[in-house]
């Protein structure tokens, strides 16, 4: 049998299969293009799922890029800009400000122990123990004046015109700062002519002044030895008498003491009642800021 006769039948059979196989008709090809058209991505979506890289086998597919999350974007939102090195640069920012701050203020309080001992070294060696008797009639010493401010003026009652003109000014000074502290300042007179000037005639004379003022008086020797402490000059003759008419000449300043007694500043003639005023608010003011109190 030839090759030719032995092929005949088998192409007889499969033409026979292919005509049997049933052909799909024109209304099931339209209800499929138009099953085909309502969805829109199922196109989209078989392409783009074909195009994925199937993963090898034994693969992870964790460390297949294509299924790899956005797990690393989360954590770096989540932590924000705080990186190492910006922690670090925080922390470098934080020692400098610490030890800047620190050197300032060691700087400031060195400052001020430097003013402190300047105050100490420049003040003048004014002031000193006394033991005289007020317009009262009672004992006052130098102790008396620690706790408070004082304002201390030597003259003498006689005195026609310069003393009374001071005393006038420390009154309305001490006014002023009786209205923003209260009586923390004490003014004080000390007479320099112990002849003239008794115990009810200081009463009398400070009675016209401020009613705080107080008045001292007491012998020669005492008076002397007070205004030598204070550095004050006065001509007073030792050996005068109460009916005796004469001037002293004496110094015309009144002192400005601090709580410890010690002397602060001196307030002459030119001196205007807002000097003085300014000088002991501005003490005061340093002693508070040093003290936590005004006097």
């Amino acid at each position: 049998m030839s090759a030719r006769s032995f092929l005949r039948p088998l192409r007889s059979a499969a033409a026979a299969s292919s005509s049997t196989r049933p052909r799909p008709t024109t209304h099931a090809v339209q209800r499929q293009a138009a099953y085909t058209a309502t969805r829109p991505g199922a196109s989209c979506a078989q392409r783009a799922y074909s195009q994925q890289t199937p993963s090898e086998p034994g693969q992870d597919p964790k460390l297949n890029p294509s299924h790899q999350t956005s797990s690393g974007e989360r954590d770096r939102a989540t932590v924000g800009v705080f990186t190492p090195t910006a922690a670090a640069l925080f922390v470098l920012t934080g020692a400098g400000l610490f030890f800047y701050f620190r050197s300032e203020k060691e700087k400031l309080l060195e400052q001020r122990r430097k003013e402190r001992e300047d105050q100490v070294v420049g003040r003048p060696q004014v002031g000193g123990p006394f033991n005289l008797t007020s317009h009262k009639g009672e004992p006052f010493t130098d102790k008396d004046l620690l706790g408070k401010w004082s304002l201390i003026y030597f003259g003498f009652t006689n005195c026609p015109d310069i003393c009374p003109e001071e005393l006038d000014k420390m009154s309305e000074a001490v006014n002023k700062l009786d209205a923003e502290y209260g009586p923390i300042v004490q003014p004080i007179f000390i007479s320099v002519d112990p002849v003239r000037d008794t115990v009810p005639q200081v009463s009398r004379y400070v009675a016209d002044f401020h009613p705080r003022l107080l008045g001292l008086t007491g012998d020669y020797a005492t008076l002397k030895a007070t205004c030598k402490a204070y550095r004050v000059y006065f001509s007073t003759p030792p050996d005068a008498s109460a009916t005796d008419d004469y001037l002293v000449d004496h110094s015309i300043f009144f002192y400005f003491m601090d709580p410890h007694g010690r002397f602060v500043d001196a307030f002459g003639k030119a001196s205007s009642v807002e000097d003085v005023v300014s000088r002991v608010r501005k003490e005061v003011s340093r002693w508070e800021h040093e003290t936590g109190r005004t006097v």
